[in-house]
């Protein structure tokens, strides 16, 4: 099963929450309502409501809390927003349970492949409500996780929807409600922010557009405690050397047998085993037993030069892992699952990764390893690469696939100095992410297909997620011929994405982007450009849409910048990845 692995027991109290409370919530939400409304007049729960998307849900979930009252604070009515989404959560998640028959092992077999992305998508969310109740949560970091949150409903929906699951249609409802109330918690955040402008949580002062003003980029940090847990401890050595073969490694993979494993998922289950037994033994690049964790608490495990045909899922209870190669096209990692095959577009990555850090915890670290999903054009979505760890780094890395080659899902990323190949919507997602010296390459398209680079996912105006692509290099891969690309499309309504000091070929559609269906999110999406170069750079004959904007101000572009964008000041210095802070 993927995801966080729960107790018979917790199981089956999910189940029987999920089977008894849904139609008590549905019946005594209006009438608890009505009955707040008369004893509280003009009462606050009516006041901060008005700012949601969904008022109804908004009063439905502030009204069951005595807590809220004319008196009570926008700060209080947040918290008991975010908390009545855990019940919900809790709720979906046993419905979830319900339909594989009591059983968290059935859900992983092909019949139910959308039940299982499910399960393991609402125990993250339970985790991110949790943290975002965290008292040393910023802002920032509240926004994101909530943010995370919503994009779980949406990724579970979407599977349920193209997947379909014997009693779908009950978890389907169960999701899109939990939706409603993670929405309107993003809404009465920024209602929290506009009572407080000048600091929320740790005095840091938050800009006008509700991103968390950024570290200064030469701030000096004089102790351990100033850098996030999951790069203490000598990551930033990790990332830095030259030769993994040197590296203290808690496991080594080697297809010669010159390892402690012959397969990674062998080397990712015995890195969980000793972490849980609390062991610390390390191997040098070059075989040994043992394995705990070079870099302290992070788990390194080396895959060695050769080809490894296996399906990578690094569940969200494996903390602090990461992945080193000999670097691109030496070490391969191979899949080819795909749409056309049954898979779910979330399941078919041939490595996946979606763990939730509790507040300020781990991230996923990828570096020298070459990620290929080898099914071709005609079988449509196939993911490669598919990650949604907060603060994640995939550096020196090759993603390489035809359809949804790289599946940036949710919470911050940042990739550099990596390849991605594809065809259609080849980096798409819902994260907040920055690439930036990427080698972007459009490559030769199924018949009857169009290249689009990007296909990002936001759906709510609230959420502080899109894709920015900083100083890469967007160019046609050697098969590409005359086949020409667009930047991008609008997965979701309000789909964002900017391209800033980039070389583009000339193989980019003068149109620049393109439609996803119609006149959908043409309105609402957030498109620009800022200071490209090359032949593919000219805006002259962009689309007029009301949400493009070809030439960004140098004030505008700086909001999509490793420093405000992913606040990345604060968390990437100590990773050892070399980055722009701003333009």
């Amino acid at each position: 099963m993927h995801g966080r692995v729960l107790s018979r027991a917790q199981r089956n109290e999910l189940v029987a929450w999920g089977g008894v409370i849904v139609m008590a919530v549905v019946f005594s939400g209006a009438v608890v309502s009505r009955a707040a409304a008369d004893a509280g007049g003009e009462n606050l729960i009516f006041d901060v409501c008005k700012s949601t998307r969904y008022p109804e849900a908004c009063e439905e979930s502030l009204a069951e809390a005595a807590a809220v009252s004319a008196k009570a604070s926008p700060k209080k009515a947040f918290q008991v927003s975010v908390e009545y989404a855990k019940g919900r959560a809790r709720t979906a998640l046993g419905v979830a349970y319900n339909l594989t028959s009591t059983s968290a092992s059935k859900s992983t077999s092909k019949g139910q492949p959308s039940v299982a992305d499910c399960i393991e998508l609402l125990a993250a969310t339970l985790e991110q409500l949790d943290d975002v109740l965290d008292p040393g949560a910023s802002f920032h970091d509240s926004k994101t996780w909530l943010s995370a949150a919503l994009t779980n409903q949406v990724t579970c929906a979407d599977g349920l929807s193209t997947v379909k699951a014997k009693g779908g249609d009950a978890l389907s409802a169960q999701v899109d409600a939990l939706s409603r109330y993670i929405s309107n918690s993003l809404a009465l955040q920024e209602k929290v922010k506009e009572s407080k402008p000048a600091s929320i949580s740790g005095g840091r002062k938050l800009l006008s557009d509700g991103f968390v003003s950024p570290v200064h980029p030469n701030a000096s940090r004089k102790s351990p405690e100033d850098f996030p847990a999951w790069v203490m401890a000598g990551v930033r050595k990790l990332l830095e050397a030259s030769n993994p073969a040197e590296v203290e490694a808690a496991a080594v993979v080697a297809k010669d047998g010159s390892g402690t494993h012959a397969t990674i998922n062998e080397a990712l289950k015995f890195v969980a085993s000793m972490a849980s037994k609390g062991k610390s033994k390390k191997s040098k690049g070059g075989g040994g037993g043992g394995g705990g964790g070079g870099g302290g608490g992070t788990k390194v495990i080396y895959v060695k030069t050769g080809t490894y045909n296996e399906y990578i899922n690094i569940p969200t209870k494996q903390r602090n892992v990461m992945l080193m190669g000999d670097g691109k096209g030496k070490s391969v990692i191979v899949g080819s699952r795909n749409a056309n095959d049954g898979y779910t577009t979330y399941g078919s990555a041939t490595v996946g990764e979606h763990r939730q850090p509790p507040a300020m915890g781990s991230g996923f670290i990828a570096k020298g390893i070459t990620i290929i999903n080898k099914s071709g054009p005609s079988k449509h979505q196939a993911v490669a690469l598919r990650v949604g760890a907060d603060k994640s780094v995939v550096y020196q890395c090759s993603i390489q696939g035809y359809q949804d080659t790289l599946y940036t899902h949710s919470n911050r990323q940042f990739y550099s100095d990596t390849d991605i190949y594809g065809t259609v919507d080849f980096i798409f997602g819902n994260s907040a992410v920055v690439f930036q010296n990427c080698y972007i390459q459009p490559r030769k398209p199924g018949g009857g297909q169009r290249n689009s680079i990007t296909a990002q996912g936001r759906t709510d105006p609230n959420q502080n997620t899109g894709i920015s692509i900083q100083k890469c290099r967007i160019q046609g891969a050697a098969d590409l011929g005359g086949t020409r690309t667009y930047l991008g499309r609008p997965w979701k309504k309000y789909a964002r994405t900017v391209v800033m000091q980039t070389y583009m070929d000339d193989s980019i559609e003068s149109a620049g982007w393109e439609e996803w269906s119609g006149s959908f999110a043409l309105s609402t999406l957030y498109y620009g450009e800022y200071a490209n170069t090359g032949p593919g750079a000219s805006v002259s004959g962009r689309v007029k849409w009301a949400g493009v904007h070809p030439s960004l101000s140098a004030a505008e572009a700086s909001k999509f910048t490793v420093a405000e964008f992913i606040v990345g000041n604060y968390w990437l210095p100590s990773t050892g990845v070399g980055f722009t802070s701003g333009l």
